[in-house]
């Protein structure tokens, strides 16, 4: 008997789900998601070819095995919108109301009524600038470094081309130049030649340090009822091996906190919220509410961002009178936070 009578209530509520869609559309309304980017610079350094000899030779310390060592340079964000699954509505489709086509996004969000819905567009990928292509320093050295037999008789020949350029440059901004330039302009166009061979040259001493530039995004839904005071960790960042797991504590803990700023937009629009009544079933849209989300590093803020996020808001009903017989009502939301952004009704004949 208990069986039979689960059987009939599970039929039941099928007929009744069923009814519902025969009667309207399925939408749902959406949930703020934030992605935020984060720009990380990539440092690669490789030891130059004589690093063992630079104290000997040039008097100063180098570092003789390779690193990367990574940092954040900047912080950005934009939102776009997942479902709510707590917020599915129906809009009417009968007889009784001028509705031609409802708009959905493939997620199921509720964008349009009677007119086209405005897709979300998401900020283009980034490009890192081209990288020039590396020096070799073998094309600037003479003939007599490439032909010496050990490689330290060529880093001592290297050291003594670099004090030679270092002695011509002092020479030439002194005017005690054998051969001194007819203007400024040609002075300074010898001395720029001078510090690029000294810099080229001092590579395979001191190596060379490539950056690159790369992003990496992070996607983060804030939830209302936990943004006091609360820390939610973020990510976590190494500066040798840049973004790791969260569960991964070689990396250092950045959190985000989440402040409500009680700030909900005014709905200028004719709204019901007579919810009791039967005859006017209505179509549900999201005021949202402001919300200011900090990243910080540990205990220090290094990024803000300000924003309308549909879940902190609160759910408003337009009377479903505005899709009457007599006229024609198109309606636009916001895509990400589920807001009235466009309203137009015009009379048919």
């Amino acid at each position: 008997m208990k069986h039979t009578l689960l059987f009939f209530i599970a039929i039941l509520a099928s007929l009744s789900v069923n009814a519902q869609i025969a009667e309207g559309t399925p939408y749902y309304l959406p949930k703020t998601e934030m992605h935020i980017q984060l720009l990380i610079e990539k440092s690669t350094y490789t030891p130059g070819e004589y690093a063992l000899y630079s104290e000997r030779f040039l008097k100063k310390t180098a570092q003789d095995s390779p690193s990367v060592e990574y940092r954040i340079v900047g912080y950005s964000m934009y939102t776009t919108a997942i479902p709510d699954s707590t917020k599915e509505f129906f809009v009417p489709i009968d007889k009784k109301h001028t509705i031609l086509n409802v708009e959905r996004a493939s997620n199921g969000v509720l964008t349009a009524i009677n007119t086209k819905g405005r897709t979300v567009t998401v900020p283009a990928e980034f490009v890192p600038a081209p990288k020039a292509a590396p020096i070799n320093p073998h094309d600037f050295m003479s003939e007599d470094i490439l032909a010496a037999g050990s490689t330290a008789k060529m880093a001592e020949l290297t050291a003594r081309e670099i004090y030679d350029i270092r002695s011509s440059r002092n020479e030439l901004s002194r005017g005690e130049a054998d051969y001194m330039p007819k203007d400024g302009a040609q002075l300074n166009i010898m001395l720029a030649n001078l510090d690029r061979q000294e810099s080229i040259l001092l590579q395979t001493f001191q190596g060379v340090t490539v950056k690159d530039t790369i992003q990496q995004e992070i996607r983060f839904v804030p939830a209302k009822g936990e943004e006091t005071n609360v820390k939610s960790l973020l990510f976590r960042f190494s500066k040798k091996l840049g973004l790791v797991d969260n569960d991964d504590l070689g990396g250092s803990p950045y959190y985000i906190n989440i402040e409500d700023l009680q700030i909900i937009p005014e709905l200028k629009a004719e709204v019901n919220n007579d919810t009791k009544k039967k005859d006017d079933p209505g179509i549900t849209v999201n005021l949202p509410g402001k919300v200011k989300a900090t990243i910080l590093a540990g205990n220090k803020a290094v990024k803000g961002f300000e924003f309308y996020a549909a879940q902190f808001g609160r759910l408003e009903t337009l009377s479903t009178n505005l899709f009457g017989k007599k006229m024609l009502t198109k309606l636009q939301l916001n895509p990400i936070t589920g807001n009235v952004e466009s309203i137009a009704t015009e009379p048919l004949e």
